[in-house]
């Protein structure tokens, strides 16, 4: 490389970042405190979905499924990409003696209808979830797994007086691998292509929904034998619900090329994790096949006041998969930072 050489020149730059993100990887970070199993709920599980409709708050209307609890700091979930409020049933349940919850659809997703600026960029997700929140006027426990771990990492940042707390279960970290197994139908990654990919979508929405909801799972779970038949049978109902909704695959489609757009244009959520102020609990499951487990310690690293959990056997889907565990930890930091023990040493 010459004298001349740009990257040569630009040594001096990325030194001081290549310096601080290996102290990053060096941060002690302890594990959460696990609140006792007694004081969590037995878990149902045939437990239905929790009621839903559609609620208006800050200008922008959601459907939500709302568990009834405390209403001293309600929960808010957010679900990841081409999911819904229904991924948080059980954990939902299990915290429901702690708060209140709000498991919100985002725009285009769920039974949400989309925005009017029909803007599915991870920005534009975050600020319909920003307005939401700030129309009801007090701070939440936010939680978000996967691409809703990544809305919720923005609202955070961006305003931290309406999050009291923030979990992120495996929350969608920029990750650029090309592998084909990150997607749980090949034909997905053909539907991003131009003139190919439109006979790749037909042969998705022509899918049907139960070897849809099989493909997901095979994917998510870490061990797809642990979901019961009525679960399936509850997933592929959904998917076929979604098909029959006409923003339903447009919204899927533009929210995964504007994620993976972002992470290609720099957009980092290493930056904004940065500036989130809130306790947070990261959550990440050794299996996970969407998001890399490596991400997971870095991710806690970025984060100021962050505790890490790494469950063995798990996917990417974890309160899913590992609701009572997830249940434990979650409620484990809210009883933590309520009594001020948050910050000791783990």
């Amino acid at each position: 490389m010459s004298a001349g050489d740009p990257g040569t020149a630009a040594l001096p730059f990325i030194r001081p970042l290549l310096v601080r993100a290996r102290r990053a990887q060096d941060v002690p970070i302890g594990p959460p405190p696990l609140a006792d199993p007694a004081t969590l709920p037995h878990l149902d599980p045939h437990q239905a979905p929790w009621p839903g409709g559609e609620v208006t708050s800050g200008g922008v209307t959601l459907h939500v499924r709302e568990t009834p609890g405390p209403q001293d700091t309600p929960a808010v979930y957010v679900h990841g990409l081409s999911g819904s409020a229904t991924n948080w049933t059980d954990l939902a349940a299990l915290l429901s003696t702690r708060a209140a919850g709000t498991a919100v659809d985002l725009p285009g997703f769920g039974h949400s209808r989309p925005l009017a600026s029909r803007d599915y960029s991870p920005a534009g997700h975050a600020d319909a979830l920003l307005c939401f929140l700030a129309g009801r006027g007090r701070p939440v426990h936010l939680l978000g797994n996967s691409f809703g771990g990544a809305v919720a990492l923005a609202v955070a940042a961006r305003r931290p007086e309406l999050v009291r707390t923030l979990t992120l279960v495996s929350p969608a970290m920029p990750d650029l691998r090309p592998h084909p197994h990150r997607v749980s139908d090949p034909k997905l990654l053909l539907a991003l292509l131009p003139l190919i990919g439109k006979r790749a979508r037909a042969e998705l929405a022509a899918m049907d929904p139960r070897t849809r909801a099989e493909q997901v799972v095979r994917l998510c779970f870490g061990d797809p034998t642990l979901v019961p038949e009525h679960r399936m049978a509850e997933a592929a109902a959904e998917y076929a619900a979604r098909a029959r909704l006409a923003w339903a695959q447009e919204a899927a489609e533009r929210t995964g090329k504007a994620m993976v757009a972002g992470w290609l244009r720099g957009e980092s959520l290493w930056s904004v994790a940065a500036r989130v102020q809130a306790p947070t609990l990261v959550v990440w499951g050794e299996r996970d096949r969407l998001v890399a487990p490596r991400l997971a310690r870095r991710t806690a690293a970025a984060l100021r006041r962050s505790r890490l959990l790494v469950l063995p056997g798990v996917g990417h889907v974890a309160q899913i998969e590992a609701p009572q565990t997830v249940a434990r930890a979650v409620a484990g930091m809210w009883d933590a930072v309520g009594a001020g023990t948050w910050e000791e040493p783990g």
